[in-house]
């Protein structure tokens, strides 16, 4: 008895196969198409190769002929390179010049004292300034190194730390500012200065001071102005300062004295300047007491006289000879008491009383006067003017300041200080808060790292060196591109061999391109324009030394090789490096002129060969150039190309389907017809055995 046999699963009758190769048949439009297709998106992605090497080779032309070509660069040398070097700019003049560097900028970089390697940064607000700029951090208390990552996060641009480690088991907190000049000093507030003054890196100074009304001769008479609300009284004695004493930095102002101070001018000048001193009423005798006893004369009667009948006779009078005595004031004098002593006077002559609330005060006699010299306007001195008729005026000598100078504090261990950078330029001494300077030579930037040990002399000269690596790179680019078009278009294998510079993969790559575009003419015409503008001559002056490219040592043939070499037909250009190098050290601007001038004098690039090859490759590397519509154009029929082998694709599917159910159908007859042939000989056999 035969064994099962399932259709498409035994294949007994090679039906698989029979498919297989009737599929093959029904495949080969679709295999044609799929070729073709694959043709098209191979052209399609040499186009594009093309298209990049020359808009590369576009963009390098440009450079040497655009505003930022080359040839403009400028380099600058420095015979105290470790002191002082410079960056010069494009429109930089050819120049030497001398500089010398006294001092270069810095900026505040202060150390704690050595401090235990477990110190605590105590919880606080923490700020730091320079000039107009502050960082301000909420800090909840920790480690140094914890202190320092966290303000280092939010230093931004103005201040950094770091911990140093100083010795065995103790360390050191840096913070330094991140702004040279002498104007960018470091500020400490709020809980940061307390940290500085407790961890050792800042102490408290007084500020400089100027002492004025030390000497007797500062002492100025002064007008004797009455008070409206203290009108003077008839025989008091006027105010002087005939009386007033100045010993030890000490001045005595008696009753009735009066005098004023000039105040320096450069003191007055710094910025927000104070006056300070002391001032002291001390008790005397009230000098109303004198002034009021009443006169010692005796009272002598009148002489008398006699009459008789009309006759009068007067005696003569008494002859004392007693001696003169001052008139009385017709009122006794009162005691005068007043805190109205101290003025500020302005330019104008005008004066401004300064209130004192505590002169008379017992228990602190001695008042603290501390004032703000911007709080008068115009002010040039003091007066003083005591009415008082029973107290002295103390005055110490008076000191005027500045509370922002030094910032009330000096760093205990600085590392630097701000301040400004010092040059002596041809001479002239300039003072900068930065280390690169670019307001003294026109275009150029010197840059201080150290003074100078002698003077230094600064060179600027044109950048060869740019030069020269931008007309490699344009070798190279148009090198790149030619050999793109001569692969496109030549079918010769020593094409893809004479390029050493290609890897195996890339040989391989354009072993699939070799004379793709045999038949198009397109690329053949560049190639010839490109060549045409390399080897063409450009007089663009009668004094140009060089006016063609050979000349400045780039050619197809730079080397003058006699020889026949099949490369050097292929259009590739060589350099003579030695040649190039001479040519560019003297004649630059040659160079320049030979890849773009302007040739009608409108100050626009018209001539040159790369102004011409970039006018050429435009044309066929712009939006809408030829080369992109080349690729365009296979757009569509990569498009069409798809359709079709989507359609054939289902077509075969169906066809596949179709052949597969017609022959399981056979197979499935073949099988019923096979057992109906089993059942019938089994039957024969079972009768012939029964005979």
């Amino acid at each position: 008895m035969p064994g099962i046999n399932i259709p498409g699963v035994t294949d007994k009758y090679n039906t698989n196969s029979t498919v297989d190769k009737l599929m093959q048949i029904e495949r080969i439009p679709l295999t044609r198409e799929q070729k073709t297709l694959e043709t098209y998106k191979n052209e399609q992605d040499a186009w594009r190769e093309v298209n990049k090497k020359m808009s590369s080779l576009r963009e390098s032309a440009k450079t040497l002929y655009s505003f930022d070509n080359p040839f403009n660069n400028k380099v600058t040398d420095s015979t105290q390179e470790f002191a002082i070097t410079a960056t010069a700019n494009r429109g930089a003049e050819y120049e030497s010049f001398k500089v010398d560097v006294l001092q270069t900028a810095m900026a505040d970089r202060f150390l704690t004292s050595e401090l235990d390697a477990d110190t605590k940064v105590p919880q606080g607000t923490y700020t730091y300034k320079i000039q107009d700029k502050s960082v301000t951090m909420r800090w909840k208390g920790g480690s140094l190194s914890e202190f320092s990552s966290a303000l280092n996060r939010r230093g931004n641009g103005l201040i950094s730390s770091r911990v140093i480690g100083a010795s065995k088991g103790k360390k050191t907190l840096l913070i330094e500012g991140l702004k040279t000049g002498e104007e960018s000093k470091l500020i400490f507030e709020d809980d940061a200065k307390t940290f500085a003054e407790t961890s050792g890196m800042i102490i408290r100074v007084k500020p400089k001071t100027t002492s004025f009304l030390t000497s007797r001769n500062e002492v100025r008479s002064i007008q004797n102005k009455g008070d409206a609300a203290l009108p003077e009284q008839e025989g008091i004695p006027e105010l002087s300062e005939k009386n007033i004493r100045v010993k030890e930095e000490s001045v005595s102002v008696p009753p009735r004295g009066a005098f004023s101070v000039n105040i320096p001018e450069s003191a007055l000048k710094k910025a927000g300047a104070r006056i300070s001193f002391t001032i002291q009423a001390e008790p005397v005798e009230d000098i109303t007491i004198e002034l009021n006893k009443k006169s010692l004369k005796p009272d002598i009667p009148e002489a008398g006289s006699a009459s008789f009948r009309d006759i009068t006779i007067f005696n003569s009078p008494f002859d004392t000879q007693l001696p003169e005595t001052p008139d009385l004031p017709a009122e006794a004098l009162e005691e005068i008491l007043t805190k109205s002593v101290l003025f500020a006077i302005q330019k104008n002559g005008k004066e401004v009383e300064i209130p004192l609330s505590k002169l008379f005060d017992q228990d602190n006699p001695k008042i603290e006067i501390d004032l703000k010299a911007s709080d008068y306007e115009n002010l040039t001195g003091l007066a003083i003017r005591n009415r008082n008729t029973g107290y002295q005026l103390n005055l110490s000598s008076m000191e005027a300041y500045s509370p922002d100078e030094n910032l009330g504090f000096v760093p205990q261990h600085p590392v630097t200080q701000a301040q400004d950078a010092v040059i002596k330029y041809e001479g002239i001494t300039i003072k900068r808060s930065t280390n690169d300077i670019d307001d003294v030579v026109p275009e150029v930037t010197l840059n201080l790292h150290d003074k100078t040990e002698k003077t230094a002399t600064i060179s600027i000269k044109p950048d060869t060196e740019s030069a020269k690596d931008a007309l490699i790179n344009f070798v190279g680019k148009y090198n790149q591109a030619i050999s793109e078009v001569n692969i496109l278009t030549q079918n010769k294998q020593e094409l893809i061999d004479e390029l050493d510079y290609l890897s195996d993969s890339e040989k391989e790559k354009y072993q699939g391109k070799l004379g793709m575009f045999v038949s198009d003419s397109s690329l053949t015409s560049l190639k010839s324009s490109l060549q045409s503008s390399t080897q063409a001559r450009y007089p663009y002056s009668d004094e140009a030394v060089i006016t063609m490219l050979s000349q400045a040592g780039i050619a197809t043939n730079a080397s003058n090789y006699s020889g026949y070499t099949p490369s050097k037909l292929r259009g590739y250009l060589e350099i003579d490096e030695k040649k190039l190098d001479e040519a560019l050290e003297k004649n630059l601007n040659d160079i320049k002129n030979l890849f773009g001038y302007d040739s009608d004098g409108d100050l626009i690039v018209d001539s040159g060969i790369a102004y011409l090859m970039d006018k050429q490759l435009t044309a066929y590397v712009q939006t809408g150039g030829i080369l992109p519509l080349k690729s365009a154009g296979l757009d569509s029929k990569i498009k069409q190309s798809e359709q079709r082998i989507t359609r054939l694709e289902g077509q075969m599917e169906e066809k596949e389907a179709e052949l597969r159910a017609k022959y399981g159908q056979m197979e499935g007859t073949l099988n019923s017809l096979e057992n109906q042939q089993s059942t019938i000989q089994n039957f024969a056999n079972r009768g012939n055995g029964n005979r």
